[in-house]
């Protein structure tokens, strides 16, 4: 059962690239709403706002005109500390997996639990090498990145992703360059560990094969929120 109150809230959300003549309206009038637990696919073709959305909610860019929310914390006009603040509460998993090679999976993963300066070196391995058991990396655990494959590497951005247990995980194609089986394996256990902790999870794909992962599918094109699978359609052009 989905509470009442948002992890996200987005209302009458505006965006621009570049100044003078040259200012271009990236995003229109932009209302969403995401709840806790609740799994969410945004589609869409390139160019249409979807990653600057994702780093609008994520704290990587100021809020322009509009009002975001995050966990009840207004993040228009926010000072970088508090968007610094905010990152640190967010997991975020990219198509590049960005891991530094010269670490082993383990200390990949380290390093997200070692952001909390109130947990000491021991409880941050435990806590590592846990999530790393939990996304079926138990056996892997002191591995470098140049021995795994494409499928295990994305399993350990995922284990970094949702170590802290953030209530918000944002996700940019997490698939885009994993195999059919693969790609499966990684969207179900994000859907199984958010499931699991209660996390919500924003994931922009154009893989359509995992799009049945979603409790909703929100559709952007030119900048607008289109449509909305509970059965909200907005105008474009509107």
């Amino acid at each position: 059962m989905l509470t009442k109150e948002p992890v996200i809230s987005i209302k009458h959300i505006n965006h621009y690239y570049g100044k003078g003549i040259l200012k271009r309206q990236i995003l229109f009038d932009i209302n969403l709403d995401i709840y806790p637990g609740e799994i969410v696919i945004m589609t869409g073709p390139s160019g249409s706002g979807k990653t600057t959305l994702l780093s609008l909610i994520g704290g990587l860019r100021s809020v322009q005109e509009g009002s975001l929310q995050f966990l009840g914390v207004e993040l228009y006009r926010a000072s970088q500390k508090k968007l610094v603040n905010i990152r640190r509460k967010i997991g975020y998993i990219f198509q590049a997996h960005n891991l530094l090679e010269f670490l082993t999976a383990r200390q990949n993963v380290q390093m997200a639990v070692e952001l909390n300066k109130y947990i000491s070196q021991e409880q941050a391995i435990a806590k590592s090498e846990a999530i790393l058991k939990a996304v079926g990396l138990g056996e892997r655990i002191n591995y470098y990145p140049e021995n795994l494959s494409g499928g295990q590497k994305q399993r350990i951005a995922i284990a970094r992703a949702l170590v802290n247990n953030p209530p918000l995980v944002l996700a940019d194609e997490p698939t885009a360059a994993l195999d059919k089986q693969s790609g499966r394996d990684v969207v179900e256990l994000m859907q199984h560990l958010a499931k699991d902790k209660g996390t919500s999870i924003l994931l922009v794909t154009h893989d359509n094969r995992i799009l049945d992962i979603a409790d909703r599918i929100v559709e952007m094109e030119d900048g607008l929120l289109a449509r909305d699978s509970q059965g909200k359609v907005k105008q474009l052009g509107g």
